[in-house]
């Protein structure tokens, strides 16, 4: 797996050259979110989609 840097380089090489610094911190932004909800999932830090309905239903 990257390191961080290693996925924020990544991404943002991958950018047009044209990208404007708000592109390239939502880039920034998705990825941490992904890495984070991957540490999650590996640590077993979820929940059930039913529970997650029932969560956003009692709102």
């Amino acid at each position: 797996m990257n390191t961080l840097k290693q996925e924020a380089l990544t991404a943002i090489a991958q950018l047009p050259e044209t990208a404007d610094i708000d592109t390239m911190m939502y880039r920034l932004y998705v990825i941490d979110k992904v890495m984070k909800g991957r540490e999650a999932v590996e640590k077993g830090e979820t929940i059930s989609a039913e529970d997650l309905k029932r969560e956003i239903e009692a709102w």
